[in-house]
């Protein structure tokens, strides 16, 4: 297995476990299959705690869930193992959309994901049951109108990739979109947001 794919194990909250290509699966475990790359494998904070929280929400069948900044698609793969329907994942980079693309595969969740390159402003769907967005919190000021208009009443929003002195504007920003704060979580660098929209 060459080094850009091999990585150790790593068991996240009670139920995954990120895995490279050919690993054994944990007893007990839910594999997720990753293709290690830039986009994040589920070592750095961010993603981690954001995938910690993924596994507390309910979750329902039906979920239909927007991954904004998607990189590898740890997030968005997470919650469709968790029991989500469909996800767009949205990135900028074409070598992200490419390793989301592979590691969909990986998890034979192809059909599942749909992938966009390119904005916000490329996605026409809208009425999401959860929006992800582990991306800095310059960018989650400058898209809080659209993102926060495509999440349904009563849809979550899980922020993260924010340096601490964006924290304060970010939650004020959503909460002023009408989103309600119910974690923030403050790391080594970065913090982490889960937001309830309030309905309609």
């Amino acid at each position: 297995m060459s080094g850009r794919t091999a990585f150790s194990p790593l068991n996240i909250g009670q139920h995954l476990s990120i895995l490279a290509p050919g690993s054994r699966v944990p007893n007990g475990r839910i594999a997720l299959w990753l293709e290690r790359g830039a986009f994040g494998s589920g070592e750095h904070e961010t993603t981690r705690h954001c995938l910690e929280i993924i596994e507390t929400l309910d979750l329902q069948k039906q979920a239909r869930i927007l991954d904004f900044g998607s990189g590898t698609g740890i997030l968005s793969i997470a919650a469709l193992l968790l029991g989500a329907e469909k996800a767009w994942c949205v990135d900028i980079e074409p070598a992200a959309v490419a390793a989301c693309q592979r590691n969909s595969q990986l998890n034979q969740l192809e059909d599942q994901i749909e992938h966009c390159l390119g904005s916000l402003e490329n996605l026409t769907e809208t009425d999401f049951d959860l929006g992800l967005a582990n991306i800095y919190g310059d960018i989650l000021l400058d898209v809080a109108v659209n993102l926060g208009s495509r999440i349904r009443p009563n849809g979550y929003l899980l922020l993260s990739g924010i340096l601490w002195e964006y924290n304060f504007d970010v939650r004020q920003r959503y909460q002023q979109l009408g989103f309600k704060l119910i974690i923030n979580q403050m790391h080594n660098e970065f913090s982490t947001l889960l937001l309830q929209k309030s309905a309609a």
